[in-house]
């Protein structure tokens, strides 16, 4: 049976709030863990006996997992049928969460969160999809991606305040724990979801194992940077024929993902069946709606990375008021995300792109202006106002854009890109400038300990040696703490934690610059976007993949 068949007759009947919800608590759920956690960073590393850099690992890998794995996922679904794909995932999923629950260590939570957490989210995200575009017919079927979308925008805008919450009045082990209750009820409803039957095709096993090897190392290595540094090893780090084993991964990782494309171009052409068309890549606005998503969340994952680590570690608020001082980002973000559709629902989607990215650009240029010695948790309100209004802009856009860029046949694989593009680009926002800022502070401390007179030159010497390989974010509490137990006296701790925390800021402002041009970068690809609203006359909105842009003539 065809996917268009099966999506006649009972997509009406089944497209109800019920299975909205459903599909809807699913990608809330997705989106949820990074959102929640990045506030309480600081508490999950202390218990479980960690470092900001072992809880950036965390994050990255459950990104990096998903990223891989996300096309992959969606070449199941085809196999095993989308709902069974959706409930399997919502298993695996679950049982991630109970084990990141009760982790003892960094060991334990790698492996629920990370690993479990993303291979079931990548069965979970390109069935969604697929699942909307079978239950609800095609003029309910904007609408129903828009909400889907929304509840992706909710889990960002109720993630830090109910992480802050639960980690400052109990433990963060209870959002994980929620979250094996919520799937526990998704599943009861799971078989009012219209089902999109199997189909007899064969997996691509070597171009998943090429696409998963590929990006892997590639954002592995970005994510090692910081600790062995990019070209040239950081002094007691590994090489690899002289050169810094980061260099190795990048180009390593380039290379397999080469070969992944040639792959896919032979199966094409010979009548194979690969994991992905090479086809749709050549489809501009499928391509344009993909790479301003991997820049959403590239930036969204940088600023959810840095912004905690101000207000938690610098100013050591608690998980809470970290939570409170970002939720007018979380406001925003939901508001423009609903509100543009409903206010402006024939708005130029490459015109609000347009303003989305320059809006966010703004918001953390504030930003870096606002890292001082005397900034306090108010420096972050306009910001992060400004930062969820050009986040809603560009989630009020592209998911229609995306979509509607190939016909419904193709939902699947075009799921699995899009979910493929935000979590590399939030894999790699989180270890970009996790490893840029880490880098950042290292060079600072070491160099403002060497050139402070008040440090003896034996200190100079030992903490030159012991923090070359990367100083960890440490707060003026925690870092006070640790000189006392090293007998360090009085006046040398003094002027230690003032190097420390003048290096922290300089760290953070040029995090935020990075990913302020990271923005400002992402305007150079909004020219394949369309101009006309998707589905506002019949053709338009959609254009054919030989066709070129009017900017690009």
């Amino acid at each position: 049976m065809s996917l268009e068949s099966s999506q006649k007759g009972p997509a009406t009947a089944s497209g109800s709030a019920l299975v909205l919800a459903v599909l809807a608590a699913g990608q809330f759920l997705m989106t949820l863990d990074s959102s929640v956690m990045n506030v309480s960073m600081a508490t999950v590393a202390a218990d479980v006996n960690t470092t900001i850099t072992g809880i950036q690992t965390a994050i990255t890998l459950y990104t990096l997992v998903m990223a891989t794995l996300m096309i992959t996922g969606g070449k199941v679904g085809t196999i095993l049928g989308r709902r069974r794909a959706f409930g399997l995932g919502l298993i695996i999923y679950g049982a991630g969460s109970f084990v990141t629950g009760i982790a003892p260590n960094l060991t334990v939570l790698l492996i629920g969160w990370s690993l479990l957490e993303g291979i079931g989210a990548a069965l979970i995200m390109p069935a969604i999809v697929s699942l909307v575009a079978a239950n609800f017919p095609a003029e309910r079927r904007p609408a129903a991606y828009g909400l889907v979308a929304a509840a992706g925008a909710a889990a960002v805008a109720v993630g830090p305040l109910l992480g802050g919450a639960v980690t400052t009045f109990a433990s963060w082990r209870y959002v994980f724990f929620g979250e094996v209750v919520v799937v526990f009820l998704i599943l009861l409803t799971l078989r009012r979801v219209e089902d999109i039957p199997p189909q007899r095709i064969r997996l691509d096993l070597v171009g998943s194992l090429l696409s998963v090897v590929g990006l892997g190392m590639f954002v592995y290595g970005v994510l090692r940077s910081s600790e062995w540094g990019w070209i040239q090893t950081k002094p007691g780090g590994p090489q690899i024929l002289g050169l810094s084993p980061v260099i190795w991964l990048l180009l390593g990782g380039l290379f397999v993902l080469y070969l992944f494309l040639r792959r896919e171009t032979y199966l094409a052409k010979t009548g194979g069946e690969p994991l992905v068309d090479p086809a749709l890549l050549k489809n501009s606005q499928l391509t344009g709606g993909l790479s301003m998503f991997f820049a959403q969340f590239l930036i969204q994952a940088g600023v959810f990375f840095s912004v905690p680590l101000f207000l938690s570690v610098v100013l050591e608020l608690s998980a809470l008021e970290t939570g409170v001082r970002i939720l007018p980002l979380s406001i925003a973000l939901v508001l423009a995300a609903i509100g543009i559709p409903k206010l402006r629902p024939h708005a130029n989607p490459r015109l609000v792109v347009r303003l989305g990215l320059g809006t966010m650009a703004v918001g953390i240029l504030i930003l870096v202006g606002g890292m001082d010695p005397g900034a306090s948790a108010a420096v972050v309100s306009i910001p992060m106002l400004l930062m969820g209004l050009g986040l809603g802009a560009l989630a009020s856009q592209l998911g229609a854009v995306t979509v509607s860029a190939v016909p419904d046949s193709q939902s699947a694989e075009v799921g699995g890109l899009q979910n493929t593009a935000t979590n590399l680009g939030a894999s790699l926002g989180t270890a970009l400038i996790g490893s840029i800022l880490i880098a950042t502070l290292t060079t600072s401390v070491i160099a403002g300990i060497e050139n402070n007179p008040a440090v003896p030159d034996s200190v100079q010497q030992q903490a030159t040696t012991d923090m070359a390989a990367g100083v960890p974010f440490l707060s003026d509490t925690q870092l006070e703490g640790a000189l006392a137990d090293a007998g360090v006296d009085e006046s040398t701790a003094d002027a230690i934690v003032e190097v420390n925390s003048d290096a922290r800021l300089e760290a953070l402002q040029v995090a935020f610059g990075v990913t302020a041009l990271l923005a400002v970068a992402a305007l150079f690809g909004t020219g394949s976007l369309p101009r006309v609203p998707v589905g506002s006359r019949p053709g338009e909105g959609q254009r054919r993949p030989d066709e070129t842009d009017d900017d690009e003539r």
